[in-house]
């Protein structure tokens, strides 16, 4: 499967083009804070949804875990930063690496579990790890959360305005897109897709199930890690009520809502559903319902998500079969 199938296509570069220029030119145009704000919190939520999108959208698992590893980078990159004075450009890829160990952690058992069953035992660790972050307090200093965190650094110069913070995350977000890309259009990422299809004509080629089903679960946490490392940064304060269970269906919901299983898709979904209710500010108090709503009306009428209206991206194969994702397919 041709890496063109996961990105924008080629004939529609000239509108790909200059969104990313207008996204450059943006903090140089808008001054406001809350509205820099705003992107940033969109760029962060772009690394969450397309981290989900891995083993939910490619890979066919159900997770409902997610903001745990969200949260546990988060506290890694507050803690580390806090406490032994480490800067953001080692909290930031420790907060991934812990992330990703807490994520073997609870892969090895649980992910030849199907179904219901895996995403109850995501649920229940998401508990877990909300219930040690909010009574550890020695650790976490419980409800009080972390303050102080410091803003990362470059050279002397500190990232402490929005417009710092966006360009940062832009820049983040476009390495993430490409290595995503890169991944889903080599033979890993057309094994993802073909475990998601049918895992039994999976198993008929060779293809290993559950070693690709760990590996897929391990990059979703380490993006989840480093996404709540720049929140935390970012935020410079965490606690535990940032990342609750309902956290884990915000972001599920931009992922459904953009598209799972496309590359854009999660983007899409992330950039509207951070940016739609701060439109609709009247709206405020029935965040919940309205998210709800919208994930209800997208499942009845737009099952593919708005990266499914055609024109916008070449959606990957649908019924793919798993001999493409052989070593033999591959080589073919």
């Amino acid at each position: 499967m041709p890496l063109h199938s996961f990105a924008p296509r080629r004939d529609n570069l000239a509108i790909w083009l200059p969104i990313l220029a207008a996204l450059a030119a943006f903090p140089l145009v808008v001054k406001n804070e809350y509205i820099l704000n705003v992107g940033v919190l969109a760029g962060i939520y772009v690394i969450l949804t397309t981290g989900l999108n891995i083993t939910n959208g490619y890979t066919g698992l159900m997770s409902f875990g997610y903001a745990a590893f969200y949260g546990i980078g988060a506290y890694t990159a507050a803690i580390l930063s806090t406490r032994y004075g480490m800067p953001f450009w080692v909290t930031f890829p420790a907060a991934g690496v812990v992330a990703g160990l807490f994520g073997v952690t609870i892969a090895l058992p649980t992910l030849r579990l199907k179904g219901i069953f895996l995403a109850l035992v995501t649920i229940g660790f998401q508990e877990i790890v909300f219930l040690i972050t909010l009574n550890w307090t020695s650790l976490t200093r419980g409800p009080m959360g972390i303050p102080g965190i410091p803003p990362p650094s470059l050279g002397g110069y500190a990232f402490v305005s929005n417009r710092d913070y966006f360009y940062l995350i832009l820049v983040l977000n476009l390495l993430m897109v490409f290595l995503v890309a890169r991944l889903m259009g080599s033979r890993v990422g057309r094994t993802f897709i073909a475990i998601r299809e049918d895992e039994v004509a999976a198993q008929s080629v060779g293809i290993p199930i559950f070693p690709m089903k760990v590996l897929s679960f391990v990059i979703s946490t380490v993006m989840a890690g480093v996404a709540g490392a720049f929140f935390a940064h970012h935020a410079r304060f965490v606690s535990a009520d940032s990342f609750r269970l309902d956290e884990t269906f915000v972001i599920l919901t931009m992922l459904i809502v953009g598209g799972m299983g496309t590359l854009v898709g999660p983007i899409i979904g992330a950039i509207f559903l951070v940016i739609f209710p701060e439109a609709a500010r009247f709206l405020s108090h029935y965040r919940e319902i309205v998210y709800g709503a919208i994930l209800v009306l997208v499942i009845l009428f737009r099952p593919e998500g708005i990266a499914g209206i055609p024109g916008i991206i070449h959606s990957p194969t649908k019924k793919k079969s798993a001999a493409g994702a052989a070593p033999g397919g591959a080589a073919r």
